[in-house]
Parts: structure tokens; sequence; C-alpha cells
């Protein structure tokens, strides 16, 4: 097989991006553009740019051909896990999706003559499962349950690929803008009904959109590989984040929703993303010298009230 390109001698790069319209896709285009990048976007409808490419993870469908083209692929896809309640199948296709979508781009590279040097696949910090007690670094184990068994799954299926391909998995915490786990956190806070989560002294694993996007861009010229923690250089528990979301838009926090009431109500999902404690660090990332523009929780959240909407 001939070798791949190598995108840190360049930087123009041509990237491929699934997951491109997403909360973190969006931002990660947008950085990866402002640094004259040239982005290729994954798309399951008939492709309206020349920049698009169409795909059907579900049924494997992808050109391979187009791994001939580009210097790097960052995979973003996969159901959202905030759509409520997990039922059993949609907890299939919370792993299916994934599984699906980085198993199809896998496959496109290893097709491949002329690979692809970089594939950083979308992971979630629910590898580790609940740890309380416990500092949580790259190294650390897989934890039980439904959504460590997804993300042991998921990363599984991104190393299936050439050795000349370096392989990042990107372990993401909660991500801190106008999306994702904030989507039903900012209206209820601003509604007064801002809560504490159980004992809200769980850590959350956090970091701000922009540092997300960021570290994704770091990494694709890093010479790390294997899974990195996305997640902030400093712990918060989810009672420190909440009650600051409170603070800041002016609004009461009097209330405490106790755990046995989230877990009959959201069952897994209010266990796994509610309830789950997890105190993350980036040990490579701080290793490899990224430097976070929000290095708090606080200042993270700052800035996501800075912004429109």
């Amino acid at each position: 097989m001939a070798p791949s390109r190598k995108p840190d001698a360049r930087s123009d790069l041509r990237i491929l991006v699934s997951g491109a319209s997403g909360f973190i896709g969006t931002e990660l285009v947008r950085q990866l553009e402002a640094d004259g990048h040239t982005v290729l976007r994954l798309v399951r409808s008939k492709p309206k740019l020349p920049t698009d490419v169409h795909w059907s993870p579900s049924t494997h469908v992808i050109d391979s051909t187009v791994m001939e083209t580009v210097d790097a692929v960052v995979n973003l896809s996969g159901a959202s896990t905030g759509r409520i309640p997990w039922t059993a199948s949609y907890k299939k296709e919370i792993l299916q999706s994934r599984v699906d979508a980085t198993a199809t781009l896998a496959a496109a590279i290893s097709a491949a003559k002329h690979p692809p040097s970089v594939y950083l696949n979308g992971s979630a910090v629910g590898y580790y499962g609940d740890r309380p007690g416990e500092v949580l670094t790259e190294q650390s184990t897989k934890g039980t349950g439904f959504f460590p068994d997804v993300v042991g799954a998921w990363e599984a299926a991104a190393i299936r690929v050439p050795k000349g391909t370096r392989v990042v998995t990107l372990r993401t915490g909660v991500v801190v803008g106008r999306g994702g786990a904030f989507t039903p956190l900012l209206p209820l806070t601003r509604f007064g009904l801002g809560s504490r989560f159980g004992s809200g002294t769980q850590y959350w694993p956090w970091i701000s959109l922009h540092d997300e996007a960021a570290a994704i861009r770091h990494l694709l010229t890093s010479k790390l590989s294997g899974p990195v923690n996305l997640s902030g250089p400093t712990a918060a528990s989810a009672n420190e984040i909440t009650s600051y979301l409170a603070r800041e838009l002016k609004r009461p926090y009097l209330f405490r929703i106790p755990a046995p009431i989230i877990k009959g109500l959201l069952g897994d999902a209010g266990n796994d993303l509610l309830l789950t404690s997890q105190h993350v660090t980036p040990d490579l990332l701080i290793a490899d010298g990224f430097e976070w523009q929000h290095p708090t929780v606080e200042a993270a959240i700052d800035a996501m009230l800075a912004t429109r909407g």
C-alpha cells in the first residue's frame, strides 16, 4: 500500500467531515475554513455542492475513491443521546448509528491506495462509566453498562484501518454551547426551573464548544493516537455548572430532583447523562501543548451566553 499523505507538512488540507452540519461539526467546519483548509462534507441526501460527498452509513455505501483525495477524515456521526426516552429500539440506534458510520469510513480508508494519514473518530467519556472517587485518564479502564459498551464498540470499529493511518478517538464530555446538553438546560434555567440533579456532587466532564473544535484541529497535526480525552483542564460538579448558569442568567436555583425520580422517569438516559460521576482529566492534550481558550467552566458558560441564541 502506498504511503499516506502528511497533514503536518501542509496548512491547506483537504478534510472529509461527517456530521458537518451538527452542533460540533458546524463550529469545527467554521474553524477549519478560517484556517484555510478545504472541507468536504459527507451528506446522506443528493449532493448540492462540489464539496458534498454522498454516503449511506446505514447501508455502508460510500465512494471509497474520495479517500484518495483527502488528507484527513473526521467522523462526528451518531444518533443523538439527548433524544429521550432511550427505548430498546433507540438504544439499538444509538449503538448502530455510531458503529455503522465508523465502520463505513474505516472500510473506505482501508480500500484506498493512497489513504488519508489521519482518521479522527468521535467517541465519548461515557467509555468510563460511573466512577465516583476516581480520576480518569486515557489509561483508565472501560466501565460497565450500556454507554461504556456503546463507546467500546464505537472505538473498536475505528481502529480497523491500515497502520499508515493515525487513528484518534475523541472522548468528548459535556460540550458547553448552544446545543447538545444545553439545549434543554438553557430554556429550563431561563424559566426559573434550574435544578440540582441528584446530589449535584457528581463530576460532569465539560469542554467549551470552541475548545472542542480547536482540540480536534490540534489533533489533525499532532502525533497523538488512540483515545484522547476532550475535556476542560479544570474539574466541575454538576451543581457548580447548573448553579452558575442560573446565577449568570439571574434566575432562581431552588429545585433538587432526587436521583430515584430521575432514574424512574428517564431510565438509563437519566443515569448516564445526569447522574454519572466522571472526574476526567485531559492528560494527553495537556502534555501535547494544547491551550484552552476557556480553561474553566465559568469561562465556557460566559462564552456561550455571549453568543446569539
